[in-house]
């Protein structure tokens, strides 16, 4: 029998109820899903098993793999440096990182960086995944390119270069690794069970993750669109994730492991106007900057009609009508985790599972989890 565990506040329990019919209907394999709602858990549960056998328990403790729900994390370390006066996301990535400046890249700003649009989506090939394991070496290759596209014009998803990009700014600021001040500036202080790459203390406790059945072919692609360069520099598969050089990675970009609850408690104060249970974490104005959006289009990479405010993605129901219009700021992970942080009701959702979709951004399962927790806070049905 397939056991879910955890606790849903009263109004809630249909939320148990949907991702029971998941688990019991084989859809999930192993999930964590959490709400947090102006400091109050509302949610907290995990269930299922951590392999594909299913002989092995989803426990309160496991994490996983949560690819692009690292780059939220990687985010907010940026916009900690924000708000301590260290970063202007309006001024040129060359005054923190000169070499940038190369190839035309002079005035592209640090905003640009963190909303996708500076053109840097991917290394000039030949790329292989290991280039990406030496950070310093992997961002030094970025910084010498040429934009693939004129930056600001338009969004590409920088798939696997955003850790990078960002990471090397913390790095120029802090003399950090991206890892190191996520941990220190993040996860300890929040009491988070965070990481970017994986201790190997910690290896007993991970979820493989599930690959999607269907692989994605780049091959296919327009070889000279972005898109292709973007998806080949370098290609990868999901399988990745389970190895030890992935998993040891400075990777801010897709190899963040943690679980719903811990996602939550690092995100929360985005939606509390920058509280946290262990105090102010970033200032109202900070957390601002986010909505000042950045592009409205179909995105160059992964061909999804986003909206890029700084960090994060806006509500925009053209690709997810499950979340509705407001103040709200989101991300998710390849195979369909979900990260949202709702301002307007000071509300956090998070949902990790192991068993990956084949959707580009989201699922069937993180709609039918969020819609059944807007209906719970008596909001009806988002869509």
């Amino acid at each position: 029998m397939t056991e879910l565990n955890g606790t849903v506040s009263p109004s809630f329990e249909p939320v148990r109820d949907a991702v029971e019919d998941q688990l019991r209907g084989g859809a999930e394999v192993g999930l964590s899903l959490a709400v947090d709602v102006d400091g109050q858990q509302v949610v907290d549960l995990w269930g299922g098993h951590r392999d594909a056998a299913r002989t092995r328990p989803w426990q309160r403790d496991t994490i996983t793999n949560v690819w692009s729900i690292t780059k939220t994390v990687t985010s907010l370390a940026a916009m900690l440096l924000v708000d301590a006066g260290e970063l202007d996301v309006y001024a040129p990535v060359a005054r923190y990182w000169p070499e940038f400046a190369a190839n035309g890249k002079q005035d592209v700003k640090v905003r640009q960086l963190l909303s996708h649009t500076s053109g840097v989506s991917g290394l000039e090939r030949p790329a292989r995944l290991e280039d990406l394991y030496d950070v310093r070496a992997a961002a030094a290759r970025m910084a010498s390119q040429k934009p693939w596209w004129e930056p600001g014009t338009a969004s590409g998803y920088h798939v696997l270069t955003y850790g990078h990009l960002i990471g090397e700014l913390v790095h120029r600021l802090t003399g950090q690794s991206l890892r190191d001040f996520v941990h220190q500036h993040i996860a300890r202080p929040l009491r988070a069970d965070f990481q970017i790459g994986l201790r190997a203390a910690d290896a007993e406790r991970v979820a493989d993750v599930i690959a999607p059945t269907i692989d994605f072919d780049p091959s296919t692609l327009d070889h000279d669109s972005a898109a292709y360069r973007t998806f080949t520099g370098p290609s990868f598969s999901a399988d990745a994730a389970n190895t030890p050089a992935w998993r040891a990675a400075d990777l801010g970009a897709a190899n963040g492991h943690g679980n719903a609850r811990s996602v939550a408690e690092i995100l929360a104060p985005i939606a509390r106007a920058g509280a946290s249970a262990r105090g102010q974490l970033l200032k109202p104005d900070t957390i601002g900057l986010i909505f000042d959006e950045q592009s409205n289009g179909v995105d160059l990479v992964n061909g999804l009609h986003l909206r890029w405010g700084i960090g994060y993605a806006l509500a925009d129901r053209r690709t997810l009508p499950w979340i509705p219009d407001g103040r709200i700021a989101f991300w998710g992970g390849w195979g369909g985790s979900m990260a949202i942080m709702d301002l307007d009701r000071r509300m956090t959702i998070s949902y990790v599972m192991n068993t990956m979709g084949a959707d580009i951004l989201g699922s069937h399962r993180a709609a039918a989890y969020t819609t059944a927790i807007y209906r719970a806070l008596g909001d009806g049905d988002p869509s």
